[in-house]
């Protein structure tokens, strides 16, 4: 191939589904991929799964989309195509947004939608705000493919694209409570519409319970930057870094219980966080769970900087005790989280765990949890040992 490609023969171009941009960098830079790839994290491609391999001529015809690597030379790359006179101009599925005129391009497609008012005009504009409007669109975009969805629910492909941007919205300066969760769901009524499109079901399995997974989605990050500050480069850095459910690999069965473990605070003494100093939020991935089947919760905490609220790390650790109802299995009912090396942080804490449904259950479930944490008020100045309770609703559907 780099043959072919140095004599001029063969341009290699690609395209990545991936949700992060800096993810799939990262990867070619440890495998030495030297040719460009494209993003397309809404999917606007429409493909179902992936690899695929797609040739191209010179005019822009595509010749074959299953080129075998060991016949593409004499099927592709030495052999000669004739013009086809007539044939139709391939149809552009963005608008070109030469530089300096974004703006006018999308106020042009909103024009369009609101005159129009339909589901492919709305959905067009949120196309072209999530792929060329970056993070500063995202609300623009999460606007648009709501209105699409207004004139037709069942649009998969808007589903799917609004969780996108939903899940982009979370990991920007923009987040608001709920954007996780709200991706998922999107995310699972698309995949309900097609489940037969793989895409986006491991856009779901990437944050979900290892029984649902078909391997670990990124457990080759670590090893990756330590190759590649091995040879003397600076790996690419990721605004998001995976863990968790994205690391973690896939399993046969439902792991054992751990060894029993006693509740921190069984009989509810400690105080409890009414100021609300820490804040959850909580997520269920996948948002419905069949009988006997399992989902991962993520727990993220964060201080409230609004009353300049810390963690105080010189004290026991986060504790988030998990209390399922009867019949249900989780691994450890204990997580801990430890603090970090300075004596007071703020950054924002995220556990996640596996529960199991029984085989029987069915229904709206309210799994009980708490966390124990040492919190610090800058206002004030004092520190405390305080609770907060947050019930985790899951739904078991058939």
């Amino acid at each position: 191939m780099k043959k072919w490609v140095k004599e001029g023969r063969l341009v290699l171009l690609g395209i990545t589904q991936e949700q992060h941009a800096d993810r799939c960098r990262l990867l070619a830079q440890w495998q030495g991929f030297d040719w460009p790839i494209l993003h397309d994290p809404i999917n606007i491609m429409g493909m179902s799964g992936v690899p695929i391999l797609v040739a191209l001529d010179e005019q822009g015809i595509v010749r074959d989309t299953k080129p075998r690597l060991e016949t593409i030379k004499t099927d592709f790359i030495t052999k000669s195509f004739a013009a086809e006179a007539g044939g139709e101009r391939p149809r552009r599925l963005t608008p070109a947004l030469p530089a300096g005129q974004a703006s006018l391009d999308f106020d042009r497609l909103r024009r369009r939608a609101e005159t129009e008012r339909s589901s492919a005009a709305w959905r067009d504009l949120g196309d072209a705000l999530a792929l060329w409007g970056g993070e500063q669109q995202v609300n623009a975009a999460l606007d648009a493919y709501t209105r699409s969805l207004g004139f037709n629910l069942k649009d998969a492909a808007a589903q799917f694209r609004l969780g996108v941007c939903y899940r982009r919205r979370y990991e920007s300066e923009h987040r608001q409570d709920g954007d996780f969760q709200a991706a998922i769901d999107h995310w699972s009524r698309a995949l309900d519409l097609d489940p037969n499109q793989y895409i986006w079901r491991r856009r779901i399995q990437q944050y979900g319970p290892r029984l649902d997974k078909p391997y670990a989605f990124y457990d080759w990050v670590n090893g990756a930057e330590k190759e590649i500050v091995a040879r003397g480069d600076r790996p690419i850095p990721l605004k998001v870094r995976p863990g968790g459910a994205e690391m973690a690999h896939p399993v046969k069965a439902f792991p054992a219980k751990a060894l029993e473990a006693r509740s921190p605070d069984p009989e509810g003494k400690v105080q409890r966080d009414e100021q609300g100093l820490i804040r959850a939020e909580v997520i269920v991935v996948p948002p419905r769970v069949r009988p006997g089947q399992a989902v991962r919760i993520h727990v993220v905490l964060r201080p409230d900087v609004e009353q300049k609220a810390h963690w105080n790390n010189e004290a026991e650790p986060l504790r988030i005790w998990i209390d399922p109802p009867q019949g249900w299995q989780v691994v450890e009912q204990l997580l801990l989280y430890p603090g970090g090396k300075r004596a007071v942080t703020e950054e924002e804490r995220a556990l996640d765990f596996e529960v199991k449904a029984p085989a029987r259950a069915e229904g709206k479930i309210r799994l009980s949890a708490y966390g124990l944490y040492h919190v610090c008020d800058d206002a004030s100045g004092q520190c405390r040992f305080l609770r907060l309770d947050f019930p985790i609703n899951l739904h078991v559907t058939e």
